[in-house]
């Protein structure tokens, strides 16, 4: 009896060894440097307490900047992904023709290299010769040309747009699921009772994929709060630090030898990520609907 319970975790055993050598302690050996003074221009390490954080939220500093642009990133993709996805989803979830083939091309973006996927962009939106601007001349519409990547009035949304594009058909591929789970009985039951197809969505297409929503949200608003790369192959943060946000900081900052402010803005940043992880999640999946 004894040896049944005690069994099972021999095969956890070496996956929290892993995690914890390589994930765990790491995050707190850089806690704790973030109340140093590290960096590569001095040989010892000293004590400097709640320095580096100070700084960090400083007025006289960009670190607030970035907080609001990291924040204003999440909230609008996130906005943005969950409803693009659904509507895609639910299209696509319909008995309608080569809807394997629309659900592959949607999807496709997701699976690119984020090193092409800025090539591409920055080509495209390239001010001069980029295929945006060259297809709104033809059009006649050359008022509405702009310099999508170094305009820092439209910069940063144009880097969201992007990531709309990217993250969008990765999301709607995991709502297609939830909705193709939900038994067609409902639906036959509303039918027959005369509900038409909006009542439909409110009333059991929602309520029944929350769950799967929650999820979708959650990981959206993880991924918001740590982006790093889409930003940096479009714009470097640039122009000047209009859409630079926390975690190009980071890199900026250990890139100088900056190690110290480096990792207290992680640690910040990991603080930030576990509390609104932990509350959303609460918050979203507080109310589950029983089939």
């Amino acid at each position: 009896m004894k040896k049944s319970k005690v069994y099972p975790w021999y095969f956890a055993v070496g996956a929290l060894l892993i995690y914890t050598v390589l994930y765990v302690m790491p995050g707190i050996i850089g806690i704790g440097y973030s109340f140093t003074d590290w960096s590569s221009y001095s040989t010892e390490l000293h004590f400097v307490g709640f320095k580096n954080f100070k700084t960090i939220f400083s007025a006289d500093e960009n670190y607030l900047k970035f907080i609001g642009n990291t924040l204003l990133f999440t909230v609008v993709t996130t906005a943005c992904k969950t409803v693009l996805a659904l509507i895609l989803a639910l299209a696509l979830s319909k008995n309608i023709k080569c809807k394997n083939f629309h659900r592959g091309v949607m999807y496709m973006p997701s699976v690119l290299s984020i090193l092409i996927v800025g090539l591409v962009f920055t080509s495209i939106l390239n001010p001069k010769n980029g295929l945006l601007n060259s297809a709104l001349d033809t059009m006649g519409l050359g008022f509405l040309t702009q310099k999508w990547l170094t305009n820092p009035k439209i910069a940063f949304w144009s880097v969201m747009a992007v990531d709309v594009w990217r993250g969008a058909g990765y999301i709607m591929t995991i709502l297609i699921v939830g909705i193709l789970s939900i038994s067609t009985t409902y639906y036959e039951a509303a039918s027959i009772d005369g509900a038409g197809g909006w009542a439909k969505f409110l009333h059991i297409t929602l309520p029944l994929l929350r769950p799967t929503l929650a999820v979708t949200i959650v990981l959206n608003v993880l991924y918001g709060l740590k982006v790093f790369d889409i930003i940096y192959v479009l714009t470097n943060g640039g122009p000047g630090h209009t859409t630079e946000v926390m975690y190009t900081a980071v890199f900026k900052q250990f890139s100088q030898g900056m190690y110290a402010i480096g990792t207290s803005i992680s640690s910040i940043m990991f603080i930030f990520m576990v509390v609104i992880g932990f509350f959303m999640i609460k918050i979203l999946t507080g109310k589950e609907v029983e089939e």
